[in-house]
């Protein structure tokens, strides 16, 4: 166009358009980067939009529906047939007819799986039956408003789970959505249980604090107390360090079994329900506590409904209905006398679960039992009392572990000896992509050494034929820098691309791997919960994932091309280039205060973040608690008060992070102001020619122009830095199964018993090569557990199984029976006192191979998504894939292969998250499978036939008799039933955290007055 003197463009308006496709050219540029975390917002935004917009056909935020102002209770069910919908092919109910009357008591029993706990599963109507339909007081639930209707209804189900926070507000959560507490809602929405509870943790008296907190939080608690007592739970509460106030932690995990049933029991009988529906409420508690729950149920369910699930038939003989469930109908009806005289399936679980053996010549009246009652819950308590006092000898040196392994996390981690050796199969990789990187980064200083000469070039002074040539060759020299550009850009961010996909998978692999090293002392200390761990692979992993690939190959070459863009600069004319490196510190200072407001914002609320997270997993994973109350709007308060503190700060944090960034981004204006002022002055004394003063401005606006953009990646920077430090801490967490043992390094002491040790850990070795059971020594074991250390759990407590034995732990809930059985795996390691495995300290293995000759069946039966055979097959010893030959013997001994045949898919029926699709009785069923498939020479079985009716468990017992005593395995059970036990070589009553007897079931009827009471409670007669 300036070929001819009377075309139509000027050199400024080339010039303008010139500047404004480059300066768009470099914003484009740098939006690249980017792309990779619009797709994965939008795609994440779709997947939220899809949940977010689904209608549930029950919904308890509806407001649909009736709402009655009271119910009588009577609940009725006419032809129901139900079919879960993971598995519609595979009816639970069919045809189900009965009526619960109101104000009595009627009782489901029946085999495993047959569907008792559907029953209360649509009663509370977290499904809507397929046919037929369930009504209340003549009312079909469907018609009922959903969240109205569950204010009437307080379920304790099979397997209680509480949310972690303190018994007082666990408790209190039986109070939400409770038509009777209307009143009480502002406080128990508000936090005040929460921060009353704190104020108890931090030395303050509960009455007094609650008086403080007005009239609705002192009846709230006066509620909590009754309820607690009601439930025979106020004892062991009180026992706790702080009362009320202690948290139970994730799940309950840091209370046992039975002591989280009767808060389950308090929870649901603080509301004062009108219909009370009870799912095995009492399966992990002893007989003496069964009996004091059960008459208080009994007191309290005068003028209310109560539908009680049980396999323990005890405790439900007087009800006033008794429905006998198989398969998914309903074959006997009536009370406990006319079914015994019917002489069909119920009969016959009587007659299997009755307790024998009890001296019949001894005619115990009910006072004497009743005294005897007495006397062993003064002996527990009295017990329990003392053993606060109790010193722990090897206190100090737990305290010691847990300081070390605190440290350790503290750690920030040496990068170069946890991330970097990760790199180095890909080093060739990294070479490529840097050198890839350099080149792009050198682009741009090209780029202005060609566009100081177009300008020069493009002067009206000029001939149209120089300007022709000059146009042709330079244009040229552009689009050979683009082809450059584009084969480095694509190797530079294909390369990096590969490396760190490469790098974050080993890193989420390696992240899991340690989690799983450290032991649960590890796991359980420090406040560390599932959901925060977890960050470490999902949160941490994906700020690398965000920060990576072309993100990287860009940082590189931008600070290339700065450095470099200096350098020219100064070659070319140094005179205007130090003016205009004025601007540099005010570009370098805005980008690192913006990167260090973000970090130390991050760094502030970092455990708010991780509460708020643990709280949303906790919910999602205990959806029927939360549902079951109506927990909603409760925990949707608690989760917005977890992020009060950075939502307050929130706006500041904005302001102050888009003032720096906004200084950033206006570089570019104030270079160009020093460049134009400077640069002028230079051109008219002769210094510098128009060429060198557009090669210096072009090199050092884009460079300007690029950092301003670059540091728009601040958060992305800032979060990757943090998910560094945190793995980088994780990892080098490389002791952590040493500080597992409990053992720092070795002594004088230890190092003079090392060759014994190494000789008994040789002979112990030797002897579980043969086929003989394991041999167990408890030697003066004292335990505390990490999160509370100051609470004797064991104390002084000294057992000895000898091989091949059958051995049974008994005794009243919390007297540390699970605690035995996982000090045997050395989940944790004794304060003081030793754990010996065929007369080898376990705590001096060199590693956790001792397993492998152990099978634990966990009071809590887990099961992993995926198949039954998949989860079976998880039981097998390290490095052997079980036959299917020996998974279905496994599961013929326990008592689940023909329940396994029964269903359409057989062995690859889909047990879902946790074992969800399957019931109580075929989890535990499962486990115990999974536990024999292992063929071990230990065998640990904690309370494993809670769930199960007394026909299964007849089998059960029958077919673990054979496989067990065949092979000499070593069998130590814990158990509520004492007709499970009846028959162990040596039975163990634990009481206290301490052997208070020992012997036969006939010898300890005679001699032990807990033993023969437990034993009475559950004779059936």
């Amino acid at each position: 166009m300036l070929e001819s003197r009377d075309g139509n463009s000027s050199v400024g308006e080339i010039y303008t358009v010139i500047f404004i496709l480059v300066d768009g050219s470099i914003v484009l540029s740098q939006v690249a980067p980017l792309i990779p975390l619009f797709g994965g917002a939008v795609a994440a935004f779709e997947r939220l939009k899809k949940d977010i917009n689904h209608t549930p056909t029950i919904d308890s935020s509806s407001t649909w529906g009736d709402r009655p102002v009271s119910v009588q209770g009577r609940v009725d069910f006419r032809g129901v047939s139900f079919t879960y919908p993971s598995r519609p092919e595979h009816p639970v109910l069919d045809g189900v007819s009965f009526s619960c009357e109101a104000g009595k008591l009627t009782a489901i029993v029946g085999l495993s799986g047959s569907g008792k706990s559907t029953v209360a599963s649509l009663v509370t109507r977290f499904y809507d039956p397929q046919n037929g339909s369930v009504a209340l007081d003549g009312v079909t639930l469907p018609s009922v408003n959903v969240k109205h209707l569950r204010g009437f209804i307080g379920l304790v189900p099979q397997e209680p789970s509480l949310l972690d926070r303190s018994i007082l507000e666990n408790i209190a959560h039986g109070l939400v959505n409770s038509s009777a507490h209307d009143h009480l809602e502002t406080a128990l929405l508000d936090g005040s249980l929460a921060r009353l509870a704190q104020k108890v943790r931090d030395g303050a008296d509960l009455d007094v604090c609650a008086s403080g907190c007005g009239p609705q939080v002192v009846e709230i608690v006066r509620l909590v107390q009754e309820a607690a007592s009601l439930a025979d739970a106020l004892g062991f509460i009180n026992r706790q360090e702080f009362g009320f106030a202690t948290l139970v932690g994730t799940s309950g995990g840091l209370i046992s079994g039975g002591q989280k049933q009767r808060i389950a029991l308090a929870r649901a009988l603080v509301r004062d329900p009108s219909v009370l529906v009870l799912d095995e409420a009492t399966a992990a508690l002893d007989s003496v506590s069964e009996q004091r729950i059960q008459a208080a149920i009994e007191r309290a369910s005068k003028g209310r409904t109560v539908i009680s699930i049980a396999h323990r038939l005890s405790t439900i003989r007087f009800a006033s209905k008794i429905i006998v469930m198989r398969t998914g109908k309903v074959i006997e009806q009536g009370t406990h006398d006319e079914l015994i005289a019917m002489e069909g399936s119920y009969a016959e679980m009587v007659r299997l679960q009755s307790v024998k053996s009890v001296n019949d010549d001894a005619n115990t009246s009910e006072d004497e039992i009743e005294n005897d009652k007495s006397a062993a819950l003064e002996d527990e308590d009295s017990a329990v009392v003392s053993e606060k006092q109790i010193s722990t000898p090897a206190k100090d040196m737990q305290d010691e572990v847990l300081a070390v392994d605190s440290d350790s996390c503290a750690l920030q981690g040496s990068i170069t000896k946890t991330i970097l050796p990760m790199l180095r199969p890909y080093l060739l990789f990294l070479v490529l992509a840097f050198f890839a990187a350099l080149i792009v980064g050198f682009t741009y200083p090209g780029t202005a050494l060609v566009f100081g000469n177009i300008m020069s070039s493009f002067s009206p002074c000029n001939s149209p034929a120089f300007v022709r040539s000059r146009g042709l060759l330079l244009s040229g020299l552009f689009f050979m820098l683009a082809c450059v550009e584009f084969l480095a850009n694509f190797t530079s961010w294909f390369s990096f691309g590969l490396v760190s996909e490469r790098l974050i998978y080993k890193v989420r692999i390696a992240s899991f791997q340690r989690l799983f090293h450290q032991p649960l002392q590890w796991h359980q200390s420090n406040g560390r919960t599932p959901a925060m761990l977890l960050e470490y692979i999902t949160k941490d992993g994906n700020s690398l994932a965000g920060f990576s690939g072309s993100i990287i190959g860009t940082l590189f070459a931008v600070v290339v091309n700065f450095i470099a863009a200096i350098i020219l600069s100064h070659i070319v004319a140094w005179r205007i280039a130090i003016v205009c490196l004025v601007t540099v510190p005010l570009l370098l200072g805005a980008g690192f205060m913006q990167l260090r407001s973000i970090t130390r914002f991050a760094e502030r609320h970092a455990s708010a973040f991780s509460t708020s997270i643990s709280i949303t997993v906790e919910a999602v994973s205990n959806i029927r608690t939360v549902a079951a109350l109506s927990l909603e709007t409760e925990v949707l308060q608690t989760y917005r008060r977890s992020l009060t503190a950075p939502r307050k700060e929130m706006v500041l944090q904005s302001i102050k992070t888009n003032v720096w960034l906004a200084i950033a981004n206006s570089t570019g204006n104030i270079i160009y102001a020093f460049a134009y002022w400077w640069g002028s002055k230079n051109i008219l004394e002769g210094r510098y020619s128009q060429t060198q003063f557009f090669i210096i401005l072009m090199a050092m606006l884009v460079s300007a122009q690029l950092w301003g953009q670059l540091f728009t990646l601040a958060p992305e920077i800032s979060r990757a830095k943090a998910a560094i430090s945190r793995i980088a801490g994780l990892l080098s967490v490389s002791d952590a199964s040493k500080i597992s043992s409990g053992r720092s390094d070795p002594d004088v002491d230890e190092l003079a018993t090392k060759e014994k040790d190494i000789e008994a850990y040789g002979e112990a070795q030797l002897l579980a090569s043969s086929q003989h059971g394991a041999k167990v020594e408890f030697c003066n074991v004292s335990f505390s557990y990490p999160a509370r250390p100051n609470i004797p759990v064991l104390s002084s407590l000294s057992l000895v199984v000898q091989s091949g034995q059958f051995c049974a732990l008994v005794g009243p809930s919390g007297a540390g029976k699970s605690t035995v059985l996982a000090l045997l795996e050395r989940f944790y390691t004794p304060s003081a006192g030793f754990v010996s495995i065929d007369g080898f300290d376990i705590s001096r293995h060199f590693d956790a191979s001792f397993r492998d000759d152990i099978a634990y069946v966990p009071q809590d039966n887990v099961l992993f998504q995926g198949s039954i055979k998949f989860n079976i097959a998880l039981g097998s010893r390290p490095k052997h894939n079980p036959t299917d030959a020996e998974i279905e013997e496994a599961c013929r001994i326990a008592n689940i292969h023909d329940a396994i045949v029964s269903l359409p898919q057989g062995y690859d029926t889909d047990c879902g998250a946790g074992g969800s699709q399957l019931s109580g009785g075929q989890r535990q069923r499962l486990s115990i499978a999974r536990a024999l498939v292992r063929k071990p020479r230990l065998l640990l079985l904690d309370e494993s036939t809670s769930a199960l009716d007394a026909e299964s468990e007849n089998a059960l017992e029958a077919g673990l008799e054979t496989a067990v005593k065949g092979k000499g395995v070593t069998v130590i059970a814990i158990a509520h039933r004492l007709r499970t036990i009846m028959k162990a070589d040596k039975i163990f009553v634990v009481d206290g955290g301490k052997v208070v007897d020992q012997g036969r079931h006939e010898e300890l009827i005679e001699r032990s007055d807990s033993y023969r009471v437990n034993a009475l409670h559950q004779m059936l007669g």
